[in-house]
């Protein structure tokens, strides 16, 4: 083959690999008044992991449908490369059904029977091992969590050229998380997903893009770029609105003058006018955010509750063994474990839902529990938006103490009022868990129980959730697979780890890594301070000459780091940059992230050798 013959195709070979996998060109679509999809157009190229960002109830779920050919758009094209496999994971947990777990598998191959291709069985085989499936078991059998695990593994049988995952992590424990974040770091197609767990959004993301009032929009950078970003692009959108705002106001008022005025009036400003009305009417406000707030009730006792030797079985086996541990008021405690260890388990026998099979709870006085549930068994999805939260009992709820007409508090939680009569079961994931904080919360409260409560609730609403338990006066018991909402959230963490074992650590989910990692196999709080104290005074170690120079350079080092850092801070806090440069914007933002690293590596450098200098 002579040069120029090679050329030419690693040059074909290239374009190919570029071109996309999937193409949205001028698409429109609409369920109501306003489009959910505006004219949009977005390409999906091999080997990106997209990140799909929205409010709830924007149309991303549908926007994955229009991929899949679920959906018809209502103008516009979408296209897929011809021949290009596409699987997809939907956004709600597949029904139990007495169907086997390996046959669910095999539904995501083109053939109608297991015995039909040896090929096709080895892969089914493959799947389910590499998943740690048990083929032979029914899905009735199974958690929410495997239950999404046996429907990933029909999305990944027929080994897909573009998968679409929406919200992957719901109804997954950690474990399970990092391992699907794992399996699609190394996934050779085109990954598009939904997602509002910013820790997985973090590792996987190589572009982000966010579907707001019709529009996509494509951010550079990761997910932490994009919420600087957004923040300032906001900042400009308000600003833009409030010159419009003022420019027509002050053309209405021009318009209603006086006779006078009026022959004199220009008639190129009267259609200008009129354009600015039709502007106006057209533009899309970003809808409100939600207002979150728990109602305070009276505070409970100071001790909340104390377990003592706390054993509980089903049949032989140890749900928790020996648990001891004494929860006070104000407390935010995590709870962390794989699906099936106990953890609701443990709620119930704390609040007094279920007695232990062995040893002793005390409760505390006046306690008045408010429990959020991961399967909304609160909700009636039969009954109105309404009636769900006022019992059916009238058209008012009572709010610290004071008479609010159900619209109004409804409103705070983004239902318009001309959906207040619509049943439960038209609204999304998001909107469900919404709705179910509003009944929540509309009651007063002590003891906050809340199980897995970021399920399928947007990045917006979940800060606002972070914020409000963060001021929640009471006690707050809290099971999640949110790895950053638990860091942000949580004092201390009840840890399962393995034969009924639940142990206490200090902080929150990155914190008990750290302890783990660095805790010997004894780690009770006592064993650990007994270890401090038994262990011989560390010697002092002595510096070499460029040690002891590195330690007398760091300091100024540190410095022009931080002054750096804070001269690149102040310059992305300016929205003009990302307007004027975009290019120089992404290149101050990787260079911050560069600098937080290279400060923490001095920070620790600093330490290790002033600690060595110490005697």
């Amino acid at each position: 083959m002579s040069a120029a013959i090679a050329t030419a195709l690693t040059r074909k070979i290239t374009y190919y690999r570029q071109m996309p996998i999937v193409r949205l060109d001028k698409v429109s679509l609409s369920f109501g008044l306003k489009p959910l999809l505006d004219n949009v157009s977005m390409q999906l190229r091999k080997r990106e992991r997209v990140c799909l960002l929205g409010r709830n109830g924007e149309g991303k779920s549908s926007l994955l449908q229009l991929i899949t050919r679920q959906l018809r758009p209502d103008s516009g094209e979408v296209w897929v490369r011809p021949g290009a496999r596409v699987a997809s994971l939907a956004q709600e947990v597949s029904p139990g059904s007495d169907a086997l777990v390996r046959d669910v598998v095999f539904g995501g191959t083109d053939l109608k029977a297991p015995e039909d291709d040896w090929h096709a069985q080895l892969q089914v085989d493959q799947v389910v091992a590499r998943l740690g499936l048990d083929g032979a078991a029914l899905m009735s059998e199974l958690s929410g969590g495997w239950r999404r695990r046996a429907m990933l593994g029909r999305a990944l049988v027929a080994a897909p050229d573009v998968l679409l995952l929406d919200e992957p992590t719901n109804h997954l424990d950690i474990d399970a998380i990092t391992w699907l974040e794992n399996m699609m770091i190394e996934f050779a197609g085109a990954l598009f997903f939904i997602s509002h767990d910013r820790s997985f959004v973090r590792r996987l993301a190589t572009k982000i893009v966010e579907l707001d009032r019709g529009q996509l929009r494509v951010w550079p950078g990761n997910y932490d770029d994009y919420v600087v970003q957004k923040r300032a692009a906001l900042e400009v959108e308000a600003k833009h609105a409030a010159l419009f705002d003022k420019k027509l106001a002050q053309e209405e008022v021009w318009i209603r003058q006086g006779v006078e005025a009026r022959r004199t009036r220009n008639e190129g400003r009267v259609r200008a006018l009129e354009q600015l009305r039709i502007q106006r009417r057209e533009r899309r406000e970003r809808p409100g955010a939600v207002e979150l707030r728990a109602q305070d009730a009276s505070p409970s006792g100071k001790l909340v509750f104390e377990a003592q030797h706390v054993s509980h079985c089903f049949g032989a086996a140890p749900i928790i063994s020996d648990f001891s541990a004494r929860i006070m008021r104000q407390d935010r405690i995590g709870i962390i474990g794989p699906n099936g260890c106990g953890k609701s388990t443990l709620i119930k026998l704390l609040v007094g839902d279920l007695e232990p099979t062995s040893g002793a709870i005390k409760r505390g006085t006046n306690l008045l529990p408010a429990y959020f549930d991961q399967q909304r068994a609160q909700l009636d999805p039969n009954a109105s938006i309404m009636d769900n939260v006022t019992g059916g009992s009238g058209d008012s709820v009572v709010i610290d103490g004071q008479i609010r007409h159900v619209s109004g508090y409804l409103r705070d939680f983004l239902f318009p009022p001309e959906r207040l009569n619509a049943p439960v079961s038209m609204l999304s994931g998001g909107e469900r868990n919404r709705l179910l904080l509003a009944c929540l919360f509309a009651r007063p409260s002590n003891l906050l129980v809340m199980d897995e409560p970021t399920n399928d609730l947007d990045a917006e609403t979940l800060e606002l959730l972070e914020e409000m338990v963060a001021e929640y006066a009471g006690t707050l018991l809290l099971v999640s697979h949110d790895r950053a909402f638990l860091d942000n959230v949580v004092t201390s963490t009840l840890v399962f780890e393995g034969a009924g074992q639940v142990n206490e650590y200090v902080g929150g989910y990155t914190d008990w890594l750290r302890q783990r990692k660095d805790l010997p196999d004894d780690t009770s709080p006592a064993a650990v301070k007994a270890s401090a104290a038994s262990a011989p005074p560390r010697k002092a170690q002595r510096l070499s000459y460029h040690e002891r120079r590195e330690l007398a350079l760091l300091p100024e080092k540190i410095q022009h780091l931080e002054a750096e850092q804070l001269a690149l801070q102040t310059a992305v806090g300016d929205p003009a940059l990302f307007r004027r440069d975009k290019d120089q914007a992404a290149a101050a933002l990787q260079r911050l992230q560069a600098l937080s690293a290279e400060l923490e590596t001095a920070y620790a450098r600093w330490d290790a050798l002033d600690n060595a200098a110490r005697p």
